[in-house]
Formats: C-alpha cells, sequence, structure tokens
C-alpha cells in the first residue's frame, strides 16, 4: 500500500525569535532554520545527505531531488507551524497548515476565494472559522499538489469540502482529479493533498501517518 508521511513541528522548535532582531534578519533566519529541518528528516529517510543543492524546481516551480526524481515532496509553513509531506509512490503531493488564531478577513476572503457552493455550505455553518480554515488549507494543497501553483482562480476551484468530514475528492479540467485529507491539530489546519489516479480496483487511498514532532 502506498504511504504517505506528514511531519509536523512548531516553528518556535526550529528558530527562536530575538527581541533585539529586526523582522527582515528574523524571516531570513527562520527560512534557513526551516530549509535546514527539511534537510534533515529527508536525509533521514532516504539514508542520503540531503543539502539544498540537491534540490532543483520544475518549469513552474515546484522542488524535487534531482537525485530521486520519483521520491515526492512538499511543504509548508504558517507563522507557527511547518509540515513536510512526502512519499515514495504517491505522485503529485501538496500540503498546507494555517494556524487557527491566524487574523484573517474571513468574509471578504471568502467571497474572493471560495466556489459559490464551499460559500454557502460556509454561511450555511454559521460562517465557522475551522471550516474557513479547511477549505482554504485544501485549495492551497490541490494547487500545489498540482504542480502549476495559482495559476487558475481559486473561486473555480470546488473542494466539495463539508464540515464534518475530514477528507474528499475534488476536480477541475485544468489540473485532473485530486484527493484529500484534513486534520484538526490542537492549534492548526493541516490538510495534504495528492493526484487520485484510478486503477483496475477504482481509486486507492494510500494510508497516511501523522508524525508531530
Amino acid at each position: 500500500m502506498a504511504e504517505i508521511h506528514l511531519e509536523v513541528c512548531r516553528i518556535d522548535a526550529l528558530v527562536q525569535l530575538d527581541a533585539g532582531m529586526e523582522r527582515k534578519a528574523f524571516i531570513q533566519m527562520q527560512k534557513q532554520a526551516i530549509a535546514q529541518h527539511r534537510n534533515q528528516l529527508l536525509s533521514a529517510y532516504l539514508a542520503a545527505d540531503i543539502q539544498d543543492s540537491s534540490f532543483a524546481k520544475t518549469a513552474f516551480g515546484k522542488p524535487y531531488l534531482k537525485d530521486h526524481p520519483q521520491f515526492y515532496f512538499n511543504h509548508s509553513h504558517s507563522q507557527q507551524h511547518y509540515v513536510l509531506a512526502h512519499s515514495q509512490r504517491t505522485a503529485d503531493l501538496g500540503v498546507d497548515i494555517e494556524d487557527l488564531d491566524r487574523k484573517v478577513r474571513f468574509e471578504a476572503l471568502a467571497k474572493h476565494a471560495f466556489h459559490v457552493q464551499e460559500l454557502e455550505t460556509w454561511l450555511a455553518a454559521g460562517c465557522d472559522p475551522e471550516y474557513w480554515f479547511k477549505v482554504w488549507t485544501v485549495k492551497e494543497a490541490v494547487l500545489k499538489a498540482s504542480g502549476l501553483g495559482i495559476r487558475i482562480n481559486l473561486n473555480e476551484l470546488n473542494t466539495r469540502v463539508y464540515p464534518d468530514v475530514n477528507g474528499g475528492m475534488c476536480s477541475h479540467p485544468a489540473i485532473g482529479v485530486f484527493a484529500y485529507q484534513n486534520y484538526t491539530l490542537p492549534h492548526a489546519m493541516l490538510s495534504v493533498a495528492w493526484r487520485a489516479d484510478q486503477s483496475c480496483k477504482g481509486f486507492q487511498l494510500p494510508r497516511i501517518q501523522l508524525y508531530q514532532h
């Protein structure tokens, strides 16, 4: 069975904010700490020395490992959390994580980025912030998984996310069919997506392993 591994940690476990440090310098230090952590996780899993120079990007900017082109990964970070998704067999991975206490203009962004069905469901759910983050992270994860980035209008993609369901499938003519799974963590919403290729047995779901460091 295909597997997807999700490695989650808090940003403050990777880098500590110095009160006297300028914001630009801290962002750069955080970026370096995240890259180092990603490299360490991938090195341990692949039993190889993964460095920044090990990566290349597709024409649309999605990173891959030059010496391991059939190894799939994607990562994301919020202000407080980092997640790395990786798999040996599940292609076209995408992942997104958002802090549940993030300050968001929920209504304005929902009207701009949500499909009409998603907007109706959100309104019917009493404008539930958790459902909003579930839709948002699925959109981001699916578009990252497609490898095209945000090259279609967000409101064209109907994720078919429902408030009381933590997984599903969605499609768009420009990118194809994707499956996804949601995880509501103590302080964050995490969604992972992958291309849903159909076999003779139908759509096969991978086993997902979630590790919180």
